[in-house]
C-alpha cells in the first residue's frame, strides 16, 4: 500500500475485488469523509491492452469528473507494485442487483434512464465514450442518485473515430463487432439495451454463447414479445427503436434521447396496449 496513500487516508476493510485487484473502504482523517480505493496490482497486468485500459481509466475519469451522475475520482497514488484510485463510495446497489431479472415500471425506468443519459451526454460533451455501459457499471449512492462507473474500456473520440472490440456481449453495438471505425453512439446502443432490459426483463439480442449473441446483435432484429411488453407504451418502444438503430448515422444522440417525449414526461402510464 502506498505510503502517501496511508498518510492521506485511513484504509479500512475490503469491500470488493475484481480481476486486477481489490477495493477497500477508506476515510479521510481530516474531513471524516468515506471513499473507496481501488488498488490495482500492476503485476497482474501482463497484457499491454489491460495495462493501457487501467492507465486510461484514471486519465479519463479526470476528464469527465465533476458531474453528479459520473463517479468522482478523488485522488491517484502509484507505487512500484500498485495503482490506487480513490473514488467516491456508492453505498447503494448497482443497477443489475436493483432490477434483478424483473422489469420495472415505465416511470421508474424513465427516471433511471434520464440520469444515465445525463451522464452519457456529459461524457460525450467531453469527448469520452464509455464503451462498456451495462447494469453492473451503473451504481447508486446512498441517496439513490445514479453514478456511471468503471471507465476501464473508455476512450477519447475527439479528433477521430475509435477502433477495437470492447464491451460486453449483450450490450455491444453492431459496428463494434464488424471491426469498423466507430463513434460515441456505441454508448447509445448499450443504453438502449439497458432500457429494454428494464422494461422487458431480458436483453433484446441473446444466445447460448457469445458467438450466438454477437450473431443476434448483428442481425439487429428488434422485437417486443407480447408476453414481455404487454402494456408498454408506444412511446417507450419508439425510443428503444431509435436507440437500437443499426445505422449509427440514424441512431439517436444522448441529447436527442433526453429530449424524447417518453423521457421528458417521466415515462408514460402502462395504459396503452401495443401489439407490435
Amino acid at each position: 500500500m502506498s505510503e502517501q496513500l496511508k498518510r492521506d487516508f485511513e484504509v479500512l476493510e475490503e469491500i470488493g475485488r475484481g480481476r486486477f485487484g481489490r477495493v477497500f473502504r477508506c476515510v479521510s482523517p481530516d474531513s471524516g469523509q468515506i471513499f473507496a480505493v481501488k488498488s490495482i496490482d500492476k503485476g497482474l497486468l501482463e497484457d499491454p491492452i489491460d495495462r493501457e485500459c487501467i492507465e486510461n481509466e484514471a486519465k479519463l475519469l479526470q476528464i469527465v469528473g465533476n458531474h453528479p451522475n459520473v463517479i468522482l475520482l478523488q485522488a491517484v497514488y502509484e507505487d512500484e507494485s500498485f495503482l490506487h484510485l480513490v473514488m467516491e463510495i456508492c453505498l447503494g446497489q448497482d443497477l443489475y442487483d436493483k432490477v434483478a431479472d424483473h422489469p420495472v415500471s415505465e416511470q421508474e425506468a424513465a427516471g433511471i434512464m434520464a440520469q444515465l443519459m445525463e451522464a452519457v451526454a456529459h461524457c460525450h460533451s467531453r469527448g469520452v465514450a464509455h464503451r462498456d455501459i451495462k447494469p453492473e457499471n451503473v451504481l447508486f449512492d446512498g441517496r439513490s442518485r445514479l453514478k456511471l462507473a468503471d471507465f476501464g474500456s473508455a476512450d477519447c473520440f475527439y479528433g477521430g473515430s475509435m477502433r477495437g472490440v470492447v464491451g460486453t456481449p449483450y450490450y455491444v453495438a453492431p459496428e463494434v463487432l464488424l471491426g469498423l471505425d466507430y463513434g460515441e453512439k456505441v454508448d447509445i446502443w448499450s443504453c438502449g439495451v439497458v432500457l429494454y432490459v428494464l422494461l422487458g426483463g431480458e436483453p433484446p439480442f441473446s444466445g447460448e454463447s457469445p458467438a450466438d449473441i454477437f450473431a443476434a446483435v448483428l442481425r439487429g432484429n428488434l422485437r417486443f414479445p407480447f408476453r414481455k411488453f404487454v402494456g408498454i407504451s408506444t412511446s417507450a418502444k419508439d425510443l428503444m427503436r431509435r436507440m437500437l438503430c443499426k445505422d449509427p448515422a440514424k441512431r439517436y444522440t444522448a441529447e436527442q434521447v433526453l429530449r424524447h417525449p417518453w423521457i421528458t414526461s417521466g415515462g408514460e402510464q402502462r395504459t396503452m396496449v401495443d401489439m407490435t
